[in-house]
């Protein structure tokens, strides 16, 4: 069963007089492949950019490159798009026989290719990362790579706290673990380094979330009315599986992704400058609605 989600995603910078806006990259067209298709996109800033080019970049996700008019006191972006998602629950993800069983076995070409996939971002001098990770292991059994990267997915969910964080940036790995609690890119950020530290090939997804809130009061899943991140792990044959270690999810239709890259910073879904002085900016505000279609 497919579904079709129609998905309005609004950037609101405010600022307390006229400042100059500078270029700004704007990450906002979801990610086609065979069970996620783009029905439309549309982009509209206000300021009317003086210029809006497109590009793909090194991690194959579209870039508009907008330069705004200025001087200006506000920068609005609204991103529009419509997807048909046809993606199921991927618990049962087929997999080569040489994936099936940790650790996995990648052939040379995959590795070449899944390089920066591979190698941690973070250093371990402590072995804190790797001592975590390696808790999903079966130190007497043979350990499936499904369990294990099932079990580390839903002790995230279950061990940690989800917060809020409307600063900007990642936490470490070793904060989360610390604090044992984090936003939805602290939590992706932590899996994709520890399965990294077991020999799985992960990636940082950001994109969007739709939990039917709409027509329920009770729908406990986190990151609806904001952009949502979550992790793509690589397995022979199957290909780029999604986790959500925040709501517990494994593939699906829930999770639309728009970009991809090894760390949470290389995946911001709006970035730019503007010159003037500290005191002239007066906030930001985003708002994200995901709606299914009937």
């Amino acid at each position: 069963m497919s579904a079709i989600f129609d998905i309005t995603h609004t950037t609101h910078y405010r600022y307390a007089q006229q400042v100059m806006l500078g270029e700004h990259w704007v990450q906002f067209r979801p990610r086609d492949s065979h069970d996620l298709r783009v029905l439309a996109t549309d982009l509209r800033v206000t300021p009317t950019p003086v210029d809006i080019r497109m590009f793909q970049d090194a991690y194959s996700n579209s870039i508009a490159k907008i330069q705004p008019q200025s001087p200006a006191n506000e920068l609005e972006v609204v991103c529009m798009s419509s997807v048909e998602h046809t993606g199921t629950r991927a618990v049962n993800f087929p997999m080569s026989s040489r994936a099936r069983q940790f650790p996995l076995a990648y052939g040379d070409e995959e590795r070449l290719v899944l390089h920066h996939y591979l190698t941690p971002y973070y250093d371990d001098p402590g072995g804190i990362l790797q001592d975590w990770a390696n808790q999903f292991i079966r130190p007497d059994e043979i350990t499936g790579t499904r369990e294990l990267l099932v079990e580390m997915t839903q002790f995230i969910r279950n061990a940690m706290t989800y917060h809020v964080r409307l600063n900007p940036g990642v936490q470490t790995p070793y904060d989360t673990l610390r604090l044992k609690s984090g936003a939805c890119r602290d939590f992706a950020t932590l899996m994709i380094e520890a399965v990294r530290r077991l020999g799985y090939a992960a990636r940082f997804v950001s994109g969007y979330l739709y939990t039917p809130w709409l027509d329920t009061e009770d729908q406990q899943s986190h990151g609806n009315g904001s952009t949502h991140a979550w992790v793509q792990i690589y397995l022979p044959d199957a290909g780029w599986i999604p986790f959500d270690p925040t709501n517990n999810l494994i593939g699906g239709t829930d999770l639309i992704p728009v970009g991809v890259a090894r760390h949470a910073s290389l995946a911001k879904p709006l970035s730019g400058s503007w010159d003037g002085s500290p005191g002239d900016f007066l906030g930001m505000d985003v708002t994200v609605q995901v709606r299914k279609r009937s």
